[in-house]
């Protein structure tokens, strides 16, 4: 199966927030994972309105001014996908969704990957089965972790989020290569951390850039 393209898989998405009132209907957009979506920033502080979640909302209520959007957010802190799976059908589907987002890279990485690539694949075949187009996130950095290692536990693990997405033909947002590419050109991604696993608002800024993507600007 192909992997879905940034220019056309979220299109009847956007043709629904483009419509003004009275047409318009109300769009879900539910971010499901771990304490990144969540916003916790430094442990145990949350910052959920610099989080990406709410900079999508923020950004798609910019780009979509007659539109009436939920981001809803079901992520827990210290979560893993086996968790998030289990209660997908009860926490996700009762919003109805038309987006979810799913984010649990950072926190797989002690869990067998045939067992994370199962529930990841379960979380997306029900939210398809419901309706919903899927976007998977590949993690975001942890200042221990060696990015430029192909076999490092964290490497792993945005390469299985990349082999779902392509074989479960949905959506793909990838900051795992892009915070790859910063640490290939020398940067350094401290000013991007608010510890060494959690992103700040420049880090989740990245994000919420890679997520809206996804949503092309009306023309």
């Amino acid at each position: 199966m192909a992997m879905a393209e940034p220019g056309t898989y979220l299109a009847p998405i956007v043709e629904e927030l483009v419509k003004e009132w009275p047409a318009n209907r109300t769009v879900n957009i539910v971010c499901h994972g771990h304490s990144v979506p969540a916003g916790y920033f430094a442990t145990p502080a949350v910052d959920s309105l610099n989080a990406y979640p709410h900079l999508v909302h923020a950004g798609l209520t910019k780009r979509f001014p007659h539109a009436v959007i939920n981001v809803i957010v079901t992520a827990i802190g210290g979560e893993n996908s086996l968790a998030g799976a289990k209660r997908f059908a009860a926490d996700v589907l009762p919003h109805r969704p038309d987006v979810v987002l799913i984010d649990y890279g950072l926190n797989d990485r002690p869990v067998p990957l045939a067992e994370s690539r199962k529930a990841w694949t379960s979380m997306v075949r029900s939210a398809r089965a419901s309706g919903a187009r899927v976007l998977l996130l590949t993690p975001t950095p942890d200042l221990g972790a060696s990015m430029a290692d192909p076999n490092d536990p964290l490497s792993l693990q945005a390469a299985q989020v990349r082999e779902i997405a392509l074989a479960e033909g949905v959506g793909l947002v990838d900051p795992y290569s892009e915070f790859q590419g910063m640490v290939s050109r020398g940067i350094s991604l401290a000013p991007f951390m608010s510890q060494s696993n959690h992103p700040n608002r420049r880090g989740h800024d990245i994000v919420a850039r890679l997520v809206l993507s996804w949503f092309p600007e009306p023309k």
